[in-house]
């Protein structure tokens, strides 16, 4: 009898978590996060941080979605507060940034691929959940 430890298994996927969230247009949407990297040199945000979310409004068809942090920002936040920004809290404003974009755009698909937070952003979205 063969032992069931010897069994080769595939490796682990991740399991991303769908998540929904309703916007102030109407839409719901359904969205999971999908990585992040540093942006390619030769793209306009750059240099800056890409989280990229996969979405979806009508659970046919999925786009992808860039979140670009400015590294300007999180320097500029960095020196107004004394200390540098957490992973989670540049996810935080990655995500606030995806939920703005819900709630203000008509049409995110063809008007919210390429989303960029800036200082003044940044700010502003870390506040509203209370960093400081």
């Amino acid at each position: 009898m063969e032992n069931a430890h010897n069994i080769s298994m595939p490796p682990e996927k991740t399991i991303r978590r769908l998540k929904t969230y309703a916007g102030a247009q109407g839409y719901v949407y359904q969205y999971y996060f999908v990585g992040q990297r540093p942006a390619l040199a030769e793209d306009p945000e750059a240099p800056a941080i890409e989280f990229i979310f996969d979405v979806t409004s009508d659970r046919k068809l999925t786009y992808a979605i860039s979140v670009f942090l400015q590294e300007r920002a999180i320097t500029s936040w960095a020196a107004e507060h004394g200390r540098p920004l957490s992973e989670q809290e540049q996810y935080a404003a990655a995500k606030l940034r995806l939920f703005r974009a819900f709630d203000e755009l008509e049409d995110v698909k063809e008007q919210g691929r390429r989303l960029a937070i800036d200082p003044t952003l940044l700010a502003e979205s870390l506040m509203s959940i209370g960093i400081e």
